[in-house]
């Protein structure tokens, strides 16, 4: 397909980072999860490839993204990396960006796949799923459906019974909620955990999450309980972007889980902390790509007053 004149890409490279970062935090649909200083902490990782499109001189899109083996990658290393689209990026405009897209992929000659994951509409600062209609048009094929747990905090649902007594049994132990720095002790409980009830590690290491919090103070925060002499029973790690307080790394100890100090975190982070953000976000609760649901993971965060939100990733073959 021929491109309009006007249009054009080129490969990012470390010297226009401002010009990234400036672009992702005036897009319809960037977060602080696809500026370059979080996207690097891993990019030892990751064969960065990474796109700018341009109408004119002006920048239309971004798409953060990497290449693996044979495969075009929206970019693996973070939760959602579609197309991040500026408010003048119409739906032509962006059908005629993949057309530009996938005639340099083809140029490139040894891949033979595209991969991409877009960011929910949650994250949208102005609605921004002109991506999908392009990839309808291109024929790509859903390969994977993460189901999250998401409340609507204009209307949120009430807890459900179970949860509402576990709060009780948390306050009754008088435990307490708030904001913490030791992301050392919380790193330790949380390996802990995810060793002996799942037989896996943390995403991130210990020193990488120090760091992204150093980096991001105002968009990555411990939240922690600890009992009525200190001792950390339970926390999570928040992502707050614009428009999403998004729960991860959820953790807690024998005796917290005992004791719902996991619900008291929600019930502060739900109702007082996060109650003035458009969502909440619980992260998914699937494996294998969304064929495996965690029944009893869902049922929790459910109990908490959330419905899905999908998190979806499509794929379109270059094989003849």
């Amino acid at each position: 397909m021929n491109q309009p004149n006007s249009l054009k890409l080129t490969r990012y490279t470390p010297s226009l980072k401002d010009e990234w970062d400036t672009f992702v935090r005036n897009s319809k649909n960037g977060t602080f999860l696809v500026e370059r200083n979080y996207m690097e902490y891993h990019a030892d990782r990751f064969s960065d490839h990474s796109l700018i499109f341009y109408k004119d001189d002006k920048i239309m899109a971004l798409l953060p993204a990497h290449i693996q083996d044979t495969s075009f990658c929206s970019h693996k290393g973070l939760t959602y990396a579609g197309m991040i689209l500026d408010n003048d990026t119409t739906a032509q405009i962006t059908l005629d960006l993949f057309a530009l897209l996938f005639d340099y992929i083809q140029s490139l000659g040894t891949i033979d796949r595209f991969v991409y994951s877009p960011a929910p509409h949650i994250y949208h600062r102005y609605p921004a799923e002109e991506d999908l209609y392009a990839l309808f048009r291109n024929k790509a094929q859903l390969t994977s459906r993460k189901i999250t747990t998401v409340v609507e905090q204009s209307k949120a649902l009430p807890f459900q019974t179970l949860r509402k007594r576990k709060v009780k049994a948390a306050q009754k132990a008088s435990y307490q909620v708030g904001k913490d720095e030791d992301f050392a002790t919380y790193w330790d409980m949380l390996n802990i955990n995810l060793h002996e009830r799942h037989d896996a590690v943390p995403v991130h290491t210990l020193e990488e999450m120090e760091r992204l919090y150093r980096l991001f103070p105002n968009n990555i925060h411990l939240f922690t309980v600890r009992s009525k002499n200190g001792t950390m029973e339970a926390g999570a790690v928040m992502y707050e972007s614009e428009q999403v307080a998004h729960a991860q790394y959820i953790s807690s100890t024998a005796e917290g889980r005992n004791n719902g100090a996991v619900d008291l975190l929600f019930h502060y982070l739900i109702h007082e902390y996060y109650k003035n953000k458009p969502y909440f976000d619980f992260g998914s609760s699937v494996e294998e790509g969304g064929w495996v649901l965690n029944d009893g993971l869902i049922f929790q965060k459910e109990g908490f007053g959330g419905r899905a939100i999908m998190y979806d990733t499509y794929e379109i073959s270059f094989k003849q």
